[in-house]
């Protein structure tokens, strides 16, 4: 069957790309392999959807060419899609710095996508793997599909397929084959927004602080995050976590402030002076939960012992028996935590893949492939990653709109 436009993806860019093209008169063929649309737009955001932010701008995405982003952000802008979301009445909320979220379900988003496409005429066809993809030797040029339903051709051949994260969700690296098989080169790929992993001797703090939160400042790189970091049974999670994890390289030290509001040197001093008799656990307490200050006081001053000379074996238990060097090395382990991580959790829980193919091969204005005449990409599959909070659904919706305009 022949169509002008066929889409490779039925996720937030193919969806958004299929019902603005079918606007335009388009006829359209969504195709995925899946049997169900849309399934990262419903465990997003605890099943709610982050699916904006009122603070988008380009320097909240990694890119190799931090300058690709900015024309289809400003073209279809956050604003733009809100609106589309209160045409259908769904209703919302701000969670927190600007992210924005359904107040029901996730489903209201993917609802709405599939609705709009329905209105524009564009089909979605579930449960369809593309086998090989040919270009047509014809003076119009185009595309044949073999798929598993079936041949179809196409003028203009959109690749929507998203990256690796989650792959029990579907994920896979058949838009990095497409990019191969027309030679358009591509970034080695890593999982981003993703949990580390700890198994040192600290694993063991981390197992017995599983489920404790704090609110953090979390350095690496050069980047800051300030942000709830999680500890779980195989490391560390929450959003400060995830954000600084993009940034991250094997075996590079991050920088984690416990006390962020808090000169720990300088109220240490103040309360020795006032409250000599308080116990060093009891005294970090009164920002961190019981639990953690026990572990952490425990973990910092073992590690002192054993890296330093400022203490002897013996530990001090009240703020009396501390001297001024012993309470700057203190204050620095919790307003300067230096940590390895082992590694990330992976694809397996990433919630999106950095690199891809490089946006230096893809035309900012039109998403078309500079030397692939009708050969779009959009959304994750590209070298585009945002931060966490609704970025990467923007860049989706925007990179989804800005090819509508040209298939």
């Amino acid at each position: 069957m022949q169509y002008d436009v066929i889409i490779i993806g039925a996720g937030a860019a193919g969806l958004m790309c299929a019902a603005i093209a079918g606007q335009r008169g388009r006829s359209v063929l969504v195709l995925d392999h899946a049997n169900k649309a849309g399934k990262k737009i419903l465990m997003s955001g605890g099943g709610r959807c982050n699916f904006t932010n009122y603070y988008v701008e380009p320097d909240r995405y990694l890119c190799h060419n931090t300058h690709f982003c900015k024309s289809a952000l400003s073209r279809y802008t956050q604003w733009d899609f809100i609106g589309l979301v209160e045409k259908h009445g769904i209703p919302y909320h701000e969670k927190q710095l600007g992210e924005l979220f359904c107040d029901n379900k996730a489903s209201d988003i993917l609802e709405m996508l599939l609705s709009e496409c329905d209105q524009a005429g564009a089909k979605v066809q579930l449960n369809t793997s593309v086998d090989a993809i040919h270009s047509l030797e014809t003076e119009s040029g185009g595309y044949k599909l073999n798929t598993t339903q079936g041949e179809y051709t196409c003028e203009s051949l959109v690749v929507a397929s998203g990256g690796l994260s989650i792959p029990t969700l579907g994920a896979s690296g058949f838009g990095y084959q497409v990019a191969e098989q027309f030679n358009l080169k591509t970034y080695k790929t890593r999982a981003g927004l993703v949990p580390f992993t700890i198994t040192n001797q600290l694993k063991d703090v981390c197992i017995a602080l599983s489920g404790s939160s704090c609110e953090v400042i979390m350095e690496c790189n050069g980047q800051s995050f300030r942000g709830n970091m999680l500890f779980t049974h195989r490391g560390l999670s929450g959003p400060a976590v995830l954000q600084i994890s993009s940034y991250w390289q094997a075996g590079q030290p991050l920088t984690i402030n416990l006390l962020p509001d808090i000169d720990l040197a300088q109220v240490l001093r103040e309360t020795q002076h006032e409250r000599p008799k308080l116990s060093l656990k009891k005294f970090i307490a009164q920002w961190l939960t019981q639990k953690m200050s026990e572990q952490l006081v425990e973990l910092f001053l073992s590690d002192l012992v054993k890296t330093t000379d400022v203490f002897k074996a013996e530990q001090p238990q009240t703020l009396a028996e501390l001297n001024a060097e012993q309470m700057d090395a203190i204050a620095h382990q919790f307003n300067a935590w230096q940590l390895v991580p082992s590694g990330t959790e992976g694809y397996r829980t990433a919630e999106v893949t950095l690199g891809g193919i490089d946006t230096d091969e893809v035309s900012s204005k039109t998403m078309m492939s500079k030397n692939q005449q009708g050969l779009y990409f959009i959304g994750e599959v590209l070298d585009v990653t945002g931060h966490l909070g609704g970025f990467n659904f923007q860049w989706a919706w925007a990179s989804g709109w800005a090819a509508a305009q040209y298939v």
